[in-house]
């Protein structure tokens, strides 16, 4: 195969949704038993997001891209060439320990709890170094001097940054937040339907828009106090 030929960027794979949204129902499963039918929506939420929160981190979706890299050095007359194919992969995660009080918004007059998430944060990439493939021509004046070396830094520094942009690219980000959303939604809205209540959980990032009124958080017991309550009934 010749450099030339080869593709500058190419996404090879993407998508293994819900790493962890298994733990999370985990928690949720936990969170439902703490509560009987008629438990008012508000204190349901506090409990939940205590849940959610155990579980400290989220990894909802993760990519597979590659990124095809040449760099050139021309010295003495001479030049030498080197292409780099480099597979990577990218974990999106969320800091679910993050959230707290003020991004729930308990809307009474539709049912809907709307939950507000921190950014979606990027973790790598971590190169797969069984499939890194290498070209290079030009093997006089890699012989004679260290453009060899030269040439491979400049290609693992470009490779990185290549596959950071891709994982960064609008579809894979909207993919990564979307799986996010569904994952949190459904941690909140189990204990919720376990309750008896029938309400509508909407999750949303920040820079999303819509207004927030946490309002009601003002007039919602703490955990501690839901609990405690839970167990002298019991």
């Amino acid at each position: 195969m010749e450099p030339r030929r080869v593709k500058r960027t190419a996404i090879v794979a993407a998508l293994l949704i819900g790493l962890v949204v298994g733990a999370l129902f985990v928690g949720v499963a936990r969170v439902s038993d703490w509560f009987d039918p008629g438990t008012d929506p508000e204190s349901i939420a506090v409990a939940s997001l205590q849940s959610v929160r155990e579980q400290a981190r989220l990894t909802p979706f993760v990519a597979r891209f590659v990124t095809v890299v040449t760099s050139t050095q021309s010295r003495f007359g001479l030049q030498a060439q080197k292409t780099l194919i480099m597979p990577g992969t990218v974990r999106y995660e969320l800091d679910l320990a993050a959230i707290d009080e003020q991004d729930l918004d308990w809307n009474a007059a539709n049912s809907t709890l709307t939950v507000t998430l921190p950014p979606i944060e990027i973790s790598g990439p971590e190169i797969d170094l069984s499939q890194v493939q290498e070209y290079s021509g030009g093997g006089v004046l890699m012989a004679l001097t260290d453009a060899e070396k030269t040439l491979d830094m400049a290609n693992r520094r470009r490779g990185q940054q290549s596959l950071l942009e891709q994982a960064k690219a609008p579809v894979a980000m909207r993919m990564a937040r979307d799986a996010a959303k569904a994952a949190v939604e459904r941690s909140f809205a189990l204990p919720l339907r376990a309750a008896g209540i029938e309400a509508t959980v909407v999750t949303r990032f920040a820079d999303e828009g819509g207004s927030r009124d946490p309002s009601w958080m003002d007039r919602s017991r703490r955990v501690e106090d839901v609990l405690s309550e839970r167990q002298k009934e019991r």
